[in-house]
């Protein structure tokens, strides 16, 4: 059979980009990638100013808030090791530290001076923990709004739940990473660690007792007994909380502690404050 036979001129010829099209293209594509690069630069000055320049301004306005309280007592001592020899591996001279008698601290919580719940922002309390250093004093002011008080004060009092020393569940939120990250090394703490609250009239030692990872839904961690949201508490306690892991807000880490003692500020330093990190 013989095969029909197409004209030439009825085929399909693909047609040229003129040079003004070319141009167009050329055009379209290099605008985006300026975009693309323009956007990266922003997206990494972003992290930068979120993880780094944030604590530089936090920590700044934390310190010197800090400073402003007449009634804090930062504890200066150097990291002494076993033998009088500092890390740095230089003797170091005996550090005379006056500790509070054991005649005046009071294991309950009864007579505790405690405060009443002051407004939002209010800077009442400071926070030490031996485990982080004998340097490591923060301040705690209330509320936990972000805006007004964990970017810029710190660490921030949950309202409604106890004051310090009080018969209840005294829950406080910090930040794990940026804005001066208070809270950062959370998830070192033990069983048996010491956190120390100080306000105008009184120290409180507690004693952290557990740790969890939870929901940011699992409210009950602050809950006056914590964990059993409805039942009377008998004690008073502590509760710590933070996004984790590191760099997300998934999960909220929760370290626990009850009240080992309180005493009257004015008569030297609680011991625990001297522990080795």
């Amino acid at each position: 059979m013989a095969v029909e036979s197409v004209p030439s001129s009825d085929l399909a010829v693909p047609a040229q980009a003129t040079p003004k099209s070319r141009r167009i293209l050329e055009s379209v594509f290099g605008l985006v990638g300026e975009i693309l690069i323009t956007g990266g630069v922003v997206l990494g000055l972003f992290v930068v100013w979120q993880l780094f320049y944030t604590d530089v301004l936090s920590g700044r306005t934390q310190t010197q808030v800090l400073d402003n309280i007449s009634w804090a007592e930062p504890v200066r001592v150097p990291a002494i090791t076993a033998g009088g020899i500092t890390a740095a591996g230089v003797t170091a001279p005996a550090v005379e530290v006056a500790t509070i008698p054991d005649s005046l601290k009071v294991y309950s919580a009864a007579g505790a001076p405690v405060i009443a719940e002051p407004s939002v922002t209010t800077t009442f309390a400071t926070l030490h923990v031996p485990r982080w250093g004998h340097d490591y004093v923060r301040t705690i002011s209330e509320g936990t709004d972000w805006a007004r008080v964990l970017n810029v004060l710190g660490i921030g009092h949950y309202k409604g739940t106890a004051m310090p020393g009080a018969v209840g569940n005294f829950a406080i939120a910090g930040h794990r990473t940026t804005y001066a990250k208070p809270f950062a090394d959370i998830d070192t703490l033990q069983v048996g660690d010491s956190l120390v609250v100080q306000t105008e009239a009184a120290w409180y030692v507690y004693t952290v007792t557990g740790t969890a990872i939870v929901n940011p839904t699992d409210v009950a961690v602050i809950a006056p007994v914590p964990d059993k949201p409805g039942e009377a508490p008998t004690v008073a306690s502590i509760t710590m909380t933070s996004c984790t892991p590191k760099f997300s807000a998934a999960q909220r880490y929760i370290v626990w502690g009850q009240l080992k003692y309180w005493a009257p500020t004015g008569n030297g330093y609680p011991s625990e404050l001297l522990e080795k990190p």
